[in-house]
């Protein structure tokens, strides 16, 4: 696969009255042409930064990009004019966020807010966008699509004011679309039916997916890769099957062990990741989930570890993984809620 986009060592700040957030530290991955990754963490893990910056949304200040790279098809989007930037973003990279009712422009009809788009990026007719606009309606699933093209955001329900949002984010075309959450505000039923209408569209138009979300259950069901972030770092990073099969990092095993059972007869209890996420105005000098690991080491509060590789694409930043630490037995298993610590270490 051909290298999409590329973000190499990337840090963002934010400069606050209380002193400066360290809002992503060192963050470094890449998409792939056709491919969906996915980035999971808690509020505050730097997710929604880190896309954000991507798509030249960061405002400067009190934001600060303090290091790293962006290329996107071999472009570099970090110091382009907002001039530049423009041609990118919604022709070559789209974004769906996080709440369409406060993305949506109330006073203009839906589907002039398609239209526009079409109209920046492209060289056509305003009646020529307008039938583009009307066909995205029709794409992503919006019955009696002229007449909802004359809608206000308040007229349409929230699963159909998000199927606007891809409509908008996918109207010209782009190679990559961003998705913050997408399906957060919605009930079951209609995430079910926006993943299924995102992989649909996937699948058709080839377009790769940055894929935000707290939800694993999402992550098993649409990407191939994903990233593990927490405290404005990338904790452990590999393919879904490697993150859900073999994961490598205690804030991982967390996450898995809060993923409710609901097959079978029995009835488990969910285990909590215990303890608050880090403060960034100081981020610690060791591991940042160090507070909250039940198997930190003295090690992991004095020093930061590297990536170990824990196969081909699988990487975790976890002392666990040195060949010196304490060997750890089903830790990520939901049934093993005192997860036994066998071996020694040096």
């Amino acid at each position: 696969m051909s290298r999409l986009l590329e973000v190499n060592n990337l840090e963002v700040n934010f400069k606050t009255y209380g002193g400066e957030v360290k809002a992503v530290r060192d963050v470094s991955f890449h998409v792939d042409k056709g491919e969906v990754v996915a980035i999971v963490g808690e509020s505050g893990s730097g997710k929604s930064v880190t896309v954000q910056t991507i798509m030249g949304l960061i405002p400067t200040p009190p934001g600060i990009i303090k290091g790293g790279s962006i290329q996107f098809q071999g472009k570099e989007l970090l110091g382009m004019s907002k001039r530049e930037m423009r041609k990118v973003k919604g022709s070559k990279i789209g974004m769906i966020f996080q709440d369409p009712m406060t993305s949506l422009n109330p006073t203009m009809v839906v589907g002039k807010q398609i239209a526009e788009g079409i109209i920046a990026h492209q060289k056509v007719s305003k009646q020529e966008a307008k039938t583009k606009a009307v066909e995205m309606i029709k794409l992503v699933g919006i019955p009696n699509p002229e007449e909802r093209y004359n809608q206000y955001p308040h007229e349409f329900s929230g699963g159909m004011r998000q199927r606007a949002m891809i409509a908008i984010a996918l109207a010209c075309n782009p190679e990559l679309l961003i998705a913050d959450e997408p399906t957060t505000a919605l009930d079951v039923t209609i995430q079910a039916q926006v993943l299924e209408l995102m992989k649909d569209i996937q699948k058709k138009t080839d377009t790769a997916i940055i894929l935000i979300t707290h939800d694993l259950g999402v992550v098993a069901e649409t990407a191939q890769r994903v990233i593990v972030m927490y405290g404005g770092m990338m904790v452990e990073s590999g393919s879904v099957f490697d993150l859900f099969e073999n994961p490598k990092h205690p804030y991982t095993w967390g996450l898995l062990n809060s993923i409710p059972n609901v097959e079978g007869p029995e009835k488990k209890q969910l285990i909590p990741i215990e303890g608050s996420p880090p403060d960034l105005f100081a981020p610690p000098k060791g591991c940042p989930f160090a507070p909250r690991c039940k198997f930190a080491m003295d090690i992991c509060v004095e020093e930061m570890p590297g990536a170990f590789e824990i196969g081909e694409g699988h990487h975790a930043k976890c002392w666990l993984n040195d060949s010196r630490a304490p060997k750890i037995e089903h830790a990520f298993a939901p049934e093993a809620q005192q997860a036994a610590v066998v071996g020694s270490g040096e």
